[in-house]
């Protein structure tokens, strides 16, 4: 209820009042109309208007900084009335106006609007909020109508012309740098029409009560782990609650996947806080900061032996971290560390056969890793 509203209210609760408890049948005549007022203004708010709503995102996933449009379509499935209304719908934080006026049965607008990319991370759309007021300004509604959609603003991806090929070749010989590996245990899965029976593993299908399968690795594959160090120490310092340091990190990230996926090479991402579920570029689109053990993930490294080759990314409170990961030279042949953010520090020594990339941005931090020599 407006203030309008809420002054009519009051106003006829009182005249109502003084009319009937003191005679004064003209008092009591306009805290009628007042009440009349109020009644009618809250019937008009209950009328619901019927409204379909569809949106499309084009494209849903999108680079930093590349341009990116959501489609509105509201119609009216109404049959009696047609609607008159103002509508706003939400896109992040902002809200875009959608005109609906004279908007009669049947009928339908569409609204495109760009969808702000500026900004790494998930952008909401929707609901479409539908605001309706009395037409003496009593009573204002506001309804939601549709559901949500969802953008995905995705890390720049920067061309990386040279991938690391670790110590291991794959089967074609594409890939020329020493021994063969072997077949090992990766995972466990449900048995499927057509596992061999050989790879049942017995004790956890008791323990499920399905029959479980095991996953195999062909380790001969030279696999790339990339690990992020997504914990607040390590990025301290934020400009709008945003870390630039991390930023230029899920960049960096993202170009090493995209440049292993081009290059058909098995490749792993993990966060310094804990596992990963989903595509890779969408775990790095609504990555952020938040407490994390890297003895624990290091250990954890340690243990698996993931691949061949170990990129760890941080920022400037990684620094000194960076002995604890050049720990891992050993399960892992080839260990880059990739350091953001931190440009008046002093050159950090390349110590335990360990790569060290500083670099500002995730476009310097490209440039420089095409500079690498001795993979």
């Amino acid at each position: 209820m407006t203030a309008r509203g809420a002054g009519v209210v009051a106003a006829a609760v009182m005249l109502l009042a003084i009319g009937f408890l003191f005679g004064y049948p003209d008092l009591a005549l306009l805290g009628a109309a007042a009440a009349t007022a109020v009644l009618c203004a809250v019937a008009f708010g209950l009328w619901r208007p019927r409204l379909g709503v569809d949106r499309v995102a084009e494209p849903d996933r999108v680079p930093r900084g590349e341009p990116a449009s959501m489609t509105l379509t509201v119609r009216n499935t109404s049959r009696l009335r047609a609607a008159n209304l103002v509508a706003t719908d939400r896109c992040g934080p902002a809200s875009v106006p959608v005109p609906l006026l004279h908007l009669r049965p049947g009928r339908d607008t569409t609204v495109e609007y760009p969808v702000p990319t500026t900004r790494r991370g998930v952008v909401p759309v929707g609901p479409l909020r539908v605001t309706r007021d009395d037409p003496l300004g009593l009573l204002t509604l506001s309804r939601a109508y549709g559901g949500t959609t969802t953008v995905w603003v995705h890390p720049r991806i920067h061309l990386l012309r040279a991938v690391p090929a670790g110590m291991a070749r794959s089967l074609d010989g594409r890939i020329d740098k020493v021994p063969h590996g072997t077949i090992t245990f990766d995972s466990l899965r449900e048995y499927v029409v057509g596992d061999e029976l050989r790879r049942v593993h017995w004790r956890s299908s008791a323990k499920v009560g399905e029959l479980m399968v095991r996953e195999q690795l062909d380790t001969s594959e030279p696999t790339i782990v990339v690990v992020l160090d997504d914990r607040a120490a390590a990025h301290p310092a934020q400009r709008d609650g945003v870390a630039e340091s991390f930023e230029a990190a899920c960049e960096a990230a993202a170009s090493i996947v995209a440049a292993a996926v081009r290059e058909d090479l098995p490749v792993a991402l993990h966060l310094v806080s804990g596992p990963v579920t989903g595509p890779f570029l969408d775990v790095l689109t609504e990555a952020g900061l938040r407490d994390g053990d890297l003895t624990r993930t290091v250990r954890s490294l340690r243990r698996s032996r993931l691949g061949d080759t170990l990129v760890y990314l941080t920022g400037p409170g990684g620094r000194s971290d960076l002995g604890t990961v050049s720990a891992l030279h050993g399960p892992y042949p080839v260990v880059i560390a990739g350091l953001f953010g931190d440009p008046d520090a002093a050159p950090v020594a390349a110590g335990g056969g360990m790569i060290v990339i500083e670099a500002e941005d995730g476009e310097q931090f490209a440039g420089a890793w095409d500079g690498v020599r001795g993979w």
